[in-house]
């Protein structure tokens, strides 16, 4: 029976920034060969996160193990063997795509026999053949990003961060770009990649949720919404949303509600009207409804749920 190896393990990690706590005991276990993903919105603590766990930032508390290597005792040798794409982009635009990527190369002591071999298969991944000469600021966003991508994977790295790489570019180049991830992945690289685009989340094999640097959540999308809500959850298309969210929000049994575009969603736990009667209930009120429907619950409609039952619990 094969046992499960973790290229990148956590317990405990903490980083403080004064009297900001950044990342707050945050314990992490990712699988050799699998693709994690960080979810959580702007300033809650991936960013800090990855630059601890790829050496780059001293933990203020716990521990960490990347590719074999402790973050703390062994920081230079682990950056031999991660790669690393910042949130942004960090190729250099007066620079041809030939010379940013000798110029990586080098960085990464890639070895002279075998350059020729790894400069052809980043160019490959890019979609950039016969534009070697071509200057980095005149490519396009997607372009940018799987080049910068071909950049980090020069030296064959085992586990691979990327901080957002698909920020700001357009949808049909993201979904190319998340092929390219997991080709990698399945060569056996792990991959850690934040993002904040939700649909994005799907391509992982599983999830981390983090707000305030905490960790809200983790397991595969599957698992998320199968067991993270905890109640069955509502749909239902009125207005105005702001009074029909209050009033939803009051009823007996509710668990929570949330405007989610032209709609809300509700929460039903124990002691909640049935949901044939939620409409009506609006309409009663003087509000515009239709007949409220059960949905199979979102990665966001478990992300906010998730973090709205974190800070209750962290506050009390």
């Amino acid at each position: 029976m094969s046992t499960q190896v973790d290229a990148v393990r956590a317990q405990g990690l903490t980083r403080r920034f004064g009297d900001f706590v950044a990342v707050d005991h945050l314990d992490l276990r990712v699988a050799r060969g699998e693709v994690m993903g960080f979810i959580g919105p702007n300033g809650a603590g991936k960013s800090t996160t990855m630059r601890m766990l790829c050496g780059l930032l001293r933990p203020s508390e716990g521990s960490a193990e990347v590719a074999g290597f402790d973050v703390l005792r062994k920081a230079q040798s682990l950056r031999e063997h991660i790669g690393y794409m910042s949130q942004k982009f960090s190729l250099y635009g007066d620079l041809t795509v030939t010379e940013n990527l000798r110029f990586f190369a080098g960085i990464y002591r890639v070895p002279r026999p075998l350059l020729r071999e790894r400069l052809d298969y980043a160019v490959s991944m890019a979609g950039l053949e016969g534009r070697g000469d071509a200057l980095v600021a005149t490519l396009a966003g997607g372009w940018k990003q799987r080049l910068a991508l071909g950049c980090a994977i020069l030296h064959r790295p085992p586990v691979l961060f990327l901080d957002e790489p698909t920020s700001g570019v357009e949808p049909s180049a993201r979904r190319r770009f998340w092929d390219l991830i997991h080709d990698l992945a399945g060569d056996g690289v792990t991959i850690l990649v934040s993002t904040h685009y939700m649909e994005e989340a799907e391509y992982c094999n599983r999830i981390a949720m983090i707000d305030r640097g905490r960790l809200v959540a983790a397991g595969s999308p599957g698992e998320l919404r199968t067991r993270g809500l905890g109640a069955d959850l509502v749909e239902i298309d009125c207005s105005p949303l702001g009074r029909a969210l209050q009033s939803l929000a009051a009823l007996p049994g509710v668990v929570d509600a949330a405007i989610f575009g032209d709609r809300v969603h509700v929460l039903l736990g124990q002691g909640a009207p049935p949901v044939q009667q939620l409409g009506e209930l609006l309409r009663r009120s003087g509000l515009r409804s239709g007949e409220a429907r059960r949905v199979p619950p979102s990665l966001e409609d478990v992300f906010v749920r998730q973090v709205a039952l974190g800070r209750r619990e962290a506050a009390s």
